[in-house]
């Protein structure tokens, strides 16, 4: 596999909550999205998430308390955990997660991406 420039491929898209496929790790994908606003509530039954923050910063909220995630720095949420990613300013982050795993832990939402598009 060739090398994969994060802010180049960040260049290519500007919608928000709509994560894009950029490579493939033994079953799981690594992805990029831009969020901003608010997401939905939800929880992956049988999948952890990994998110690592590129540039600016968003708010993981859990039913019991909400983690500021920093440019830098990372989150594991665990497979069942419910969680709300909020972003108050756009916020690019990479995404680690099983190739089976839907965005919304299957909330319905005009936002869900079920296939995701490879860039």
């Amino acid at each position: 596999m060739k090398p994969v420039n994060l802010k180049a491929k960040l260049t290519t898209f500007s919608d928000h909550w709509s994560p894009k496929l950029i490579g493939d790790l033994d079953g799981y994908h690594v992805k990029l999205a831009k969020l901003s606003g608010d997401f939905v509530w939800h929880a992956h039954e049988g999948e952890d998430e990994f998110f690592l923050v590129i540039d600016g910063r968003f708010r993981m909220d859990y039913r019991d308390r909400q983690d500021w995630i920093e440019e830098g720095e990372m989150v594991v949420v665990p497979k069942g955990v419910e969680h709300k990613p909020y972003a108050p300013e756009e916020c690019s982050v990479l995404l680690i997660e099983k190739a089976s795993t839907d965005h919304t832990g299957g909330v319905d939402d005009p936002r869900r991406v079920e296939n995701p598009e490879r860039i």
